[in-house]
């Protein structure tokens, strides 16, 4: 894959790696005051990463911002890689596990990316005796290998299943775990102990360097993440505690574009190791670090900027605590149909994506403008366009999707009890009939 094509790629990685912070924001349902910090806190990540893609994207595409900055310093250096280049932090806890599970070929791998292997060719580290042959005396030399003891070892099933059978697996544990966060925090902060936490956390610097409290917030962050090595970790266990009030929205801010940059780090590691293709290893890692340093240069030093993805998500917020189904609507479209929906557009071709493409934006530029206009300045508006209220109501409020779904949790409730016999499904068909 070449460079120019890889950096939207990392771009939509660093969207993607927000929505661990959602699901994490989901545990705070029952309570909406609790739902309400925890979601803007989760999203606030996701609204700056957005931003810095709509900035960001459309630049690289027409002048090659990041390709050619990460290009210039590459040659610049002149560095080399080092295969002996490798910082493990949590992995040192984690590995020993995981070789129990799983264990990867990592040559099969290479050489697959290469195309110098059969596709069909099993992924999953063979443990049996190896035969070499001696070229000398033309003979061949059994070698025995260190018996494999991992859970997936010649188990006759195709690298598909297994991989389908981890990821569902993975992605339990990971629920199970991010639940475990929200209980254990929620649990544990509570009286004098929240006080505490909360003056401390949320205390600026004295005097003049209050201004500088933030900036040491994203040194945090970023410390942080590269001790966790992930990014998705560390702000996940910020979003409980925005929930439970410990923490304010605008101190989880900085922390979180610390994280953005802090997680460039593991990349920047596993590029210093590569062996080939160095000079577009090291690069497309650096184009992940500046898109995020680039980003946080137009969205924080700048009251005005930084406000933005702040009010924007407390914004989510509000929209969630009163219609607390729009969380599952909004992950839904936004780390699913959006993206699925752009990847079939760009299939089809860059004319007709543009065809759908430039209306649509248009068409929200146009009601962000005049959604600005009408609280800052009506009047030069026209009549008309002052409000909202000639609009059909589907199309400016969520009132009437709301009422929907609540005829629909009342059908489904009377429908399926915990106990009921075959005889209601008469009733409860007639019941829908008349609500609708």
């Amino acid at each position: 894959m070449q460079v120019r094509h890889a950096i939207p790629i990392v771009m939509g990685a660093n969207i993607g790696t927000s929505v661990t912070n959602i699901l994490v924001s989901l545990g705070h349902a029952g309570d909406r005051n609790q739902f309400r910090r925890a979601f803007a806190g989760a999203t606030v990540h996701d609204v700056f990463n957005w931003l810095c893609v709509l900035v960001l994207l459309p630049c690289e595409i027409a002048f090659g911002y990041l390709y050619r900055l990460t290009k210039m310093i590459t040659k610049a250096s002149g560095a080399k890689g080092d295969q002996e280049t490798k910082v493990e932090f949590l992995k040192k806890i984690t590995k020993p596990f995981t070789n129990l599970v799983i264990q990867i070929d990592k040559k099969v791998l290479e050489e697959l990316a290469k195309g110098d292997v059969d596709s069909d060719k099993s992924l999953i580290k063979s443990c049996k005796d190896k035969v070499f042959f001696n070229t000398t005396t033309n003979t061949s030399v059994t070698v025995d290998v260190k018996p494999c003891s991992f859970i997936f070892h010649d188990t006759g099933l195709s690298d598909t299943v297994v991989g389908i059978i981890l990821l569902c697996a993975s992605l339990f544990i990971l629920c199970v775990c991010l639940l475990g966060i929200v209980k254990i925090l929620h649990s544990m902060l509570r009286g004098h102990l929240a006080v505490v936490v909360k003056r401390t956390i949320n205390a600026d610097f004295p005097g003049h360097f209050k201004h500088l409290t933030g900036y040491f917030a994203i040194l945090v962050g970023a410390g942080m993440t590269v001790l966790v090595q992930s990014s998705s970790v560390f702000t996940s266990t910020l979003t409980p505690l925005v929930g439970v009030g410990i923490v304010t929205i605008e101190r989880i801010y900085p922390l979180t574009l610390g994280a953005n940059i802090g997680t460039t780090g593991t990349a920047i590691l596993a590029a210093l190791a590569a062996t080939s293709n160095f000079d577009s290893a090291i690069q497309i890692a650096l184009c992940h670090l500046f898109f995020n340093i680039t980003g946080i240069l137009i969205f924080y030093p700048i009251p005005f900027m930084r406000n933005i993805p702040i009010k924007f998500a407390k914004k989510l917020g509000n929209i969630t605590a009163e219609y607390r189904w729009f969380a599952v609507l909004y992950l839904l479209f936004c780390f699913f149909l959006f993206p699925a929906a752009i990847f079939g557009l760009s299939i089809a071709g860059w004319e007709i994506m543009l065809a759908v493409m430039l209306p649509l934006v248009a068409l929200f530029i146009f009601v962000l403008v005049i959604n600005i206009l009408q609280r800052k300045s009506p009047n030069v508006l026209p009549k008309m366009l002052q409000t909202w209220t000639w609009a059909p109501t589907y199309f400016r409020s969520l009132k009437p999707y709301d009422r929907k779904i609540a005829k629909f949790i009342e059908f489904w409730k009377a429908c399926c009890p915990q106990r009921q016999s075959s005889s209601s499904n008469d009733v409860c068909e007639e019941t829908y009939i008349t609500q609708v």
